[in-house]
């Protein structure tokens, strides 16, 4: 896999890879950023939930859920000193659907976060990664 990143304006970036999309990247303004892109380390929280929700989804799927709805909400702890990484991610993933059962949904986000998220792989070595679920009942 292959990145570029290209500086638009000050710490305004676009950055792209193998997908060819482009993404973009900045900082806050009292750090001379513009404000017009997520940051960095928002990309890793949005790579990690977006990592973890194919896998469960995709899983559910199999296991024939009948999910019609689906988020993810991540809360993350950084260290107060630099660098300011990650100390702690919670996701609390919400399912709605008919008749989802409780131990399918444990199962597949067990699979995912324990063989088959590269992202949560990558990161629990170093970050205090906990998960709950709740499942919200449609018609």
């Amino acid at each position: 896999m292959k990145a570029i990143i290209k500086q638009i304006e000050g710490l305004s970036l676009v950055g792209k890879s193998d997908s060819n999309h482009w993404v973009p990247l900045d900082s806050v303004k009292t750090f001379g950023g513009a404000e017009a892109g997520t940051k960095p380390m928002e990309m890793i929280l949005i790579g990690l939930g977006s990592c973890t929700a194919m896998d469960v989804l995709s899983i559910l799927k199999k296991m024939r859920q009948d999910v019609r709805n689906f988020d993810i909400e991540l809360d993350a702890e950084r260290a107060e000193g630099h660098p300011a990484v990650f100390t702690k991610i919670h996701l609390f993933y919400i399912i709605h659907g008919k008749d989802i059962d409780r131990d399918n949904v444990d199962k597949a986000i067990d699979l995912s976060m324990n063989k088959y998220c590269s992202v949560t792989a990558m990161l629990k070595h170093s970050v205090d990664i906990t998960w709950d679920f709740e499942i919200k009942e449609t018609d």
